[in-house]
Parts: structure tokens; sequence; C-alpha cells
């Protein structure tokens, strides 16, 4: 029979096994994460979620990318957008985390049409949910750019927040499918949505933007349009694999029939998830604003340098999810133990790699900066803010992956109030009083953000060794 010890996590099996490893998590497989080397099972699943997550950062990048061509004016539209969508995102976020933690509690339970049902659920609350968010978001758009602080000529860039507003139903059922996929295990599928989501939106974006051959020149428009395309393509094949029955669960159509029990229980941990990153999400748009008041030289500086940290943070949150996927597995075949040494595993890995990244970010911040924009004046400020973030995102690391444990055991509390410590408490008041009140410009903004991440990691560490996470039903 074979148990975890037959699996030693020596130097010598990571360098033999890594990318044998790798290769199969790229190609997909179903196993057992409940046993067997935990290495093992980091790397099939962290692989795919990591890449879908690089994927995911891609659509910013890209479209920044390409905006960047229209002018710091452009620039600074999403930039503003992007603070304002990110709502959407929290909300999103906040219900994978509902499904996330049940689907990959009744997998570890050997109970996967329990883990269908809780997955139909999911969806069902994200297309309800996702209505009004579209209405109010297309309608409002200009008001909203206007109340962010945007200048005449950023709220003239309406119409780029109310496309992105006006699909953001794309928005959570790729999030919502995706966390389905990655509780139960099968992260690979999730990556795979997300790369024909990407492909789509790099090829559709020059050709909307600037009217490639037969296709219209919307401008920066052009980009929210390319962006919902791609990404509803990829919930279209989302759907596909879910009906298809071939994955670890089962979903059928009767399992999106409203069914009171499980949807409440859904509802009681993505609430206190939507608020968590509500609470989070709510703090970077402060400090998107109070960047703001420096103008729109320093917000677009400020934009590309936090779409480049975004790209890094998205790719080692899909090597947190790993954790918060093992967690619940974990914890539903009920090994604790297990599940508390994947997690200190994850965050050994995390900050290896952040770690390297943030090195690159320090060491080449000018040049990297210098791709997106021509303009030397926003060069200057996002190469600053882009060292200043880099150091934060080191501490970030474990706070990610304590973050997700926390999630994945279905103890959505705890982060919720270690973000309001972190973000409210901390960061807007330090970020604004550094800023205009000692003097220090967008500088100060950058000091307390990075500031946040230390005491982000610092909390975590603290409440995860409590255990009480442990002891938590789904």
């Amino acid at each position: 029979m074979t148990t975890e010890r037959n699996h030693p996590e020596s130097a010598p099996w990571i360098l033999k096994g890594f990318w044998r490893a790798a290769w199969t998590a790229v190609r997909g497989t179903q196993e057992d994460y409940t046993s067997g080397s935990l290495t093992r099972a980091m790397i099939l699943l962290a692989i795919p979620m990591m890449l879908e997550l690089l994927m995911e950062s891609t659509f910013t990048l890209v479209d920044t990318y390409f905006v960047g061509k229209l002018g710091a004016a452009a620039v600074a539209i999403t930039g503003l957008s992007g603070a304002l969508i990110v709502v959407v995102f929290a909300i999103a976020i906040g219900l994978s985390m509902g499904a996330t933690a049940m689907v990959s509690r009744r997998i570890g339970e050997g109970d996967p049409e329990g883990a269908g049902l809780a997955a139909g659920q999911s969806v069902l609350a994200g297309v309800l949910i996702s209505i009004p968010v579209s209405l109010g978001g297309a309608l409002l758009a200009p008001s909203l750019l206007a109340l962010m602080g945007g200048s005449p000529a950023v709220i003239a860039g309406w119409a780029y927040p109310a496309v992105l507003f006006g699909g953001s139903v794309t928005i959570f059922l790729l999030f919502l499918n995706n966390a389905i996929f990655r509780g139960a295990g099968d992260a690979v599928i999730a990556m795979r949505a997300l790369a024909l989501a990407n492909l789509l939106n790099c090829i559709l974006d020059p050709c909307l933007i600037f009217g490639w051959g037969p296709f219209p020149k919307w401008g920066l428009m052009g980009a929210a349009v390319a962006t919902t395309i791609g990404r509803g393509t990829g919930v279209a094949y989302q759907f596909v694999m879910l009906f298809r029955g071939e994955l670890r669960l089962r979903v059928r159509r009767a399992h999106f029939a409203v069914n009171a029990p499980v949807m409440k229980r859904l509802l009681r941990i993505s609430l206190t998830g939507i608020i968590q990153y509500s609470v989070a999400t709510a703090s970077w748009i402060g400090v998107a604003r109070i960047v703001a008041l420096f103008g729109s030289v320093a917000l677009a500086g400020y934009t590309i340098a936090t779409r480049l940290i975004l790209a890094s943070i998205l790719v080692s949150w899909g090597l947190s999810q790993a954790a918060a996927t093992l967690v619940g597995q974990c914890l539903g075949a009920r090994k604790p133990d297990r599940a508390e040494r994947a997690v200190w595993l994850a965050g050994f890995y995390n900050i290896a790699f952040l770690s390297s990244v943030s090195i690159v970010f320090w060491v080449l911040a000018k040049l990297l900066i210098g791709f997106f924009t021509t303009d030397r004046a926003v060069a200057l400020i996002g190469s600053e803010a882009l060292r200043f973030f880099s150091l934060g995102q080191v501490f970030a690391a474990y706070g990610m992956v304590f973050t997700s444990a926390f999630n994945g055991a279905g103890d959505t509390d705890t982060p919720t109030y270690i973000n309001f410590i972190c973000y409210w408490v901390f960061e807007l008041p330090v970020a604004y009083a550094l800023a205009h009140i000692a003097g220090w410009g967008p500088t100060g903004v950058y000091v307390a953000v990075a500031g946040s991440s230390v005491i982000w990691a610092g909390i975590g560490f603290l409440w995860f060794r409590r255990g009480a996470w442990k002891t938590r039903t789904v």
C-alpha cells in the first residue's frame, strides 16, 4: 500500500521528478490528492493554476500594451476603470471561495454528486448576481469615473468601463467555473479555458483598437470588446467540459435548480468572501483615487506598475490556490495535519518565486515600464512604484498562502478581519498621510502599499498558527 512516507520529498526526488510531474500537470491527470507525495500534489495542482492566472493577468497586460499607443489619458482610463471593475472581481472571487471550499470538501469526502450540486448552485448564484452589477455599472460608468477623480479627458472614455461592466457575467462565470475545476482537482481545465480566452483577446485587441483589416476602429472601447469576447468564449468551453461528465464531479441540469440548503451554505461562505475582497478592492480604489489627485501622468505610471505587479501576484496566487484545494480535500478526508503541511510547503515555494520576481522588477524597473510607455515622466513614476511594490510582494507571498488556506477550509471570516486591519486601518490612512500631509507625493502611497503587505503576512502567520481553521465545517 502506498503511503506518504514512500514518497520522500528530498532534493534528489524533486530534481528527478519535477519535469515529469510538470508535464503530467499540463497534460491533465486525475489523482487522489489526499494521499501520496505533497510535493507531487503541489506541482500537479499549482502549475496549471499558475499558468491559468498568468493568462488572466495577460488580459490586462495586453490591453495596457496596445492602449499605451493611444497616450497617457487612455492608460489613465484603463487604470481607473480597472479600479472600478475590480469590484466585480471581488464579488466573483468571493463566490468562487464558496465554490472551491464546498466542491473540494465534497471531493475529499468521496461525494461527487454533492460536488456537482455545489457547482450548479454556484453558477446559478453567479448569473443572478451578475445581472444588477452589469446594468448598474454600464449605466453609471461616466459618473463612476468622475467620482474617482478622473479628468474630463478620462471621463470621455466612459465606453471602456461600460462595456466591461456590461459583460461582467463572463467575469463571474469564468471565475466560478474555474473555481469549480480547481476545487475538484481538475486545474488543467481551468488553464485551458483561460488559454482560449486569452488567445482570442490577443488577436482581437489590436484589430478592434486600430481597425486592422475588416475590423472597425473602435479605439479604447475595442480593447473592452475584445476582452469580453475572449472571456465569453472561455466560458462556453467551460460549460462544454462541465456537462461532458468526464471530470471528478458531474454537473447535470437538475443541479441548476435552486436547492435552498446548499445555496444557503454557499452564500454564507461566499458572503464573507465577498466582503473580504470588497475590503481589499475598496482599498485599491481608494489608493487609485489618492494617486489620481496628482494628475494623469502619475496615475498612468502607477497603473503600469500595478499591472506588472498584478501579473506576478496572480501567478503566485495560483500556487496559493493549490494550497486551498489541498486544504479543502484533506480536511474532507479528515487529514488536518497533511493540510497544514501543504500550506507550509506552498508558502516556501511562493516566497522563492516572488523573491526572484522582485529582484527582476527592482533591477529592470525602468526597462519594464518603458516597454509600455514612451512618456519619460510616466516611466519615471512607474519605475519608482514598481520598485516599492516589489519589496512588498516578498512578504505578500506568505500572506496569500495563509489567506488561501483559510478560504479553502471555508473560514472566510478570518481573512476578512485581516484585510480590514491591513488595508483600512493601515494602508489607506497612511497612504493619504504620507502623500498629502507629509508631502511625499505618490512615493508616500507606494510606501504604504508595501508596508501593508508586511502586516498582512505577520497577522496571517499568527492566526494560522492558532489552528482554528482545521475545525471549520462546510
